[in-house]
Order: C-alpha cells, then structure tokens, then sequence
C-alpha cells in the first residue's frame, strides 16, 4: 500500500503563488510516476501535472504550462507543485496521485493511489 499525504494548500490572491507537496510513504518502490489533479466544485476531477518517480521529463495540462512546475523535492519520496501567477479558474481540491506505471500520464485511470487533496482558493 502507498499513502498519499498533500500539504501547502490555502488562500492566494489572483496573481499569487503557492507551493504544494506530496509526501508518499509505505511501498513507494512500485510506484513509477507521480501527478497532480484537480477537482472544482461541481466539475470533473482533471489532470494537472506529472512527473516520473525518478524525476526527469513532466507532463502539463495546457491550462497550466508555463505556470505550475511539478517536480521531485529533494526529501525522498516528497514531490512538489509549484504554482505561480494564480487565477481564479485555479481554484480547486488538488490532489497527489501515484501510478504503477512509469509514464506520467495524463490519465486518472492510470492512478492507482490517491491522497485526500488540500484546498486552494483563488480569491479575485
């Protein structure tokens, strides 16, 4: 089993920055590929980030790119989403994700364990 904890959420002004992470305990080793999702009220979960276990090349949902960077935090087994120049569209429960899989894909269905989420709030 893998546990999932999500840290660093809350509220941020339009504009602002906010740096959330992941911290992954317990069989980490299967594990091959961690991302980010979210979920606004009323909306399907969505695809943020992800990156390999290992670190290396990530993966962006286009709303995203060129604002929130994912990436393997220097603690073992930590991964962090850094998120600057906030909208409100941002706002949402994010949540930490990780894959059996090494590809970090896109795909929730590729998940297999999930973390609670942590909230953040865009205010405008």
């Amino acid at each position: 089993q893998v546990r999932l904890v999500e840290s660093g959420g809350g509220l941020v002004q339009v504009g602002g920055s906010l740096r959330l992470s992941c911290a992954a305990s317990g069989r980490t080793l299967v594990t091959g590929a961690m991302g980010w999702f979210r979920q606004a009220p009323g909306k399907e979960r969505e695809f943020v980030a992800a990156i390999k276990r290992s670190g290396g090349t990530a993966n962006y949902a286009d709303s995203v790119k060129g604002r929130f960077t994912i990436s393997k935090a220097n603690a073992n087994n930590m991964f962090d989403l850094e998120m600057n120049d906030l909208k409100p569209e941002d706002t949402a429960v994010y949540y930490c994700a990780a894959s059996l899989g090494t590809i970090p894909s896109s795909l929730k269905e590729r998940y297999t364990y999930w973390g609670q989420g942590t909230q953040v709030t865009v205010s405008s």
